[in-house]
């Protein structure tokens, strides 16, 4: 007799899941076949789904099974199922990086962060959407993808954001326990906001990109979409680490220690009130302003902190534009390109060739300056917060390359100087979420982990559910 997985099941945190397991409520097979259903049957609801994975997930479950009944427990994540964003890719299966170009694309080897999961036992049970080459070139459109554009399970009016769109989406409709997504500006915070979930963007070089799609070399991170700060902690401590294979990466390891960080007391929170004025919704703002009293409680010394004027978003879009043009460089030479479902995307790739090495050494100059810049802030404060989004979700029919989309100048320059942030939903405007981000030095995850802990210890936003499909 199969058991029953009422609807509140598909919201535990990764904890309490592995609890149950643990405790042989069910087996990771019935496990595992509940939520590929569940990916497989609503997944489509929210443009959520590119490829199952349900034939390798349960041939793996089998084996999980025969770890758990002879109590050889390999992790937290054992026998957990999860999703993977469709740039990541997964061995003998399509990896179409959400773009016509690219369908029917199958590499022979997993990308390592999938491989490093699949150690640990958790398991891939399907390929989640995601807007066509990341978004490279800009597009204008939600439906910038193969699979339609990302459906936002709060509103399916709404946009579930990108590019990592059905990765957050799939996290806040309880279709995968977590996902993998990536950013290179703002593709890890943008559908956690938006969702209403919580998204992890790692220091840059801290987790291998092998195996996955390239859209700018020195600006891409690879993360995870969760329900819980604690749960980011638990799936960041498998997929960090050094690899060869990838020349970004920084060599270094991560364990989830949050207990070991300095008492808050000790250390000081910044935070710019003129970021709140230039949010527009009331509604937003507000939800903003108490998200902001919670996290200025948790004992920090405060300090107000405004980021230098530089130019933050012209440095990120040259870098990307520059690197992207020579990834894509080979599309745009055969003509595939203009089979993109967003022809100003397909434009933008195009028009990238034109840039000069001189553009490019100049933008990376100014990076260097950033960096520094940067790197002064955090000597006066040691974490920073910010909106995740000037604004709710967008509506699908609403151009998205107009007005800055809500991007607000910490998410370039933390973005350009490689810094780690972690998006925490804090609250419903227009019934949409809204995120609030912090931001730390290099390698502080531990850090911004242990304030997203404290602050969902304080609030019970992350345990809100979106409303059941139709």
């Amino acid at each position: 007799m199969k058991p029953n997985f009422p609807e509140e099941f598909f919201y535990l945190s990764l904890g309490e899941i592995q609890a149950k397991l643990r405790a042989k409520e069910f087996k990771v097979k019935e496990l595992t076949e509940a939520w590929c259903d569940r990916l497989e049957s609503r997944g489509p609801k929210y443009n959520a789904l590119a490829h199952s994975l349900r034939k390798p997930a349960m041939k793996a479950a089998k084996y999980h099974d025969k770890d758990f009944k002879r109590e050889r427990f390999r992790s937290p994540l054992h026998g957990i199922p999860y999703g993977a964003k469709d740039l990541l890719s997964y061995a003998d299966h399509p990896t179409e990086w959400g773009a016509p170009p690219f369908k029917g694309q199958v590499f022979k080897e997993h990308a390592k962060v999938i491989s490093k999961l699949e150690g640990v036992g958790a398991n891939c049970i399907g390929k989640l959407a995601m807007v066509e080459l990341a978004g490279g070139g800009g597009y204008r459109y939600a439906n910038a993808s193969s699979t339609g554009p990302g459906l936002n399970p709060w509103d399916i009016t709404r946009w579930s954001g990108g590019s990592s769109s059905g990765s957050g989406a799939a996290v806040a409709a309880g279709l995968v326990p977590f996902a993998l997504g990536s950013e290179t500006w703002g593709s890890i915070l943008t559908p956690a906001a938006y969702c209403g979930v919580t998204g992890l963007r790692p220091t840059y070089g801290l987790v291998s990109r092998s195996g996955a799609m390239a859209l700018s070399w020195t600006m891409d991170k690879i993360g995870p979409l969760c329900r819980t700060a604690e749960d980011c902690g638990l799936v960041l401590q498998v997929i960090a680490g050094g690899d060869s294979d990838d020349p970004g990466s920084a060599g270094k390891s991560f364990y989830y220690t949050p207990e070991y960080v300095r008492p808050f007391s000790e250390m000081r929170i910044g935070w710019n009130p003129a970021d709140l004025d230039a949010v527009e919704d009331p509604g937003v703002r507000l939800a903003l302003h108490e998200a902001v009293q919670v996290l200025l409680k948790l004992g920090f010394q405060v300090k107000e902190v405004k980021l230098p004027e530089l130019p933050y978003g012209t440095v990120a879009s040259t870098i990307i534009g520059c690197e992207m043009a020579s990834v894509f460089e080979p599309l745009v030479a055969d003509g595939r390109v203009q089979q993109l479902v967003d022809k100003t995307q397909a434009a933008g790739i195009v028009a990238a060739t034109d840039y000069k090495a001189t553009d490019y050494l100049k933008a990376m100059r100014l990076r260097r300056v950033i960096q520094e810049a940067m790197g002064k802030v955090f000597d006066e404060v040691d974490v920073l917060i910010s909106p995740s989004r000037g604004g709710v979700a967008e509506r699908i029919s609403e151009r998205l390359d107009v007005g800055g989309r809500g991007r607000l100048p910490l998410g370039a320059a933390g973005n350009v100087a490689g810094l780690p942030a972690l998006s925490l939903p804090c609250g419903l405007a227009q019934n949409l979420p809204v995120g609030i981000s912090v931001v730390s030095r290099a390698y502080q995850e531990n850090l911004l982990l242990a304030v997203g802990k404290q602050f969902q210890a304080q609030t019970d936003w992350h345990k809100r559910r979106p409303p059941l499909p139709a």
